[in-house]
């Protein structure tokens, strides 16, 4: 679990990130799911996208994602979210205490 602090780190890394997937109209699926589990182990932090056809809120699929990949919402803004979890073999976030 983070803390605001670590959240704000956070945040502020992934302000210049682009979104590197897309949730559409097809929702969450497991081909989905498989991607952004391999995205987390490579990168640790990731933004993604919402579409407005997507029949899930930024919300929920940030939390059904999160969940399904056992990662942390940093933060849902709009119709981005950001999603974090420490790599088991790819370390490059140092965490603020």
């Amino acid at each position: 679990m983070l803390n605001s602090r670590q959240r704000a780190q956070l945040r502020g890394m992934a302000n210049g990130y682009d979104a590197i997937f897309q949730v559409g109209k097809g929702g969450i699926n497991d081909q989905l799911i498989k991607q952004v589990d391999e995205a987390l182990e490579a990168r640790e932090l990731i933004k993604l996208r919402v579409l407005e056809t997507c029949p899930d809120t930024s919300r929920t699929a940030a939390d059904t994602i999160a969940n399904a990949v056992g990662a942390d919402v940093v933060q849902v803004i709009g119709y981005r979210f950001i999603l974090y979890r420490e790599s088991k073999n790819n370390k490059t976030i140092k965490l603020v205490k």
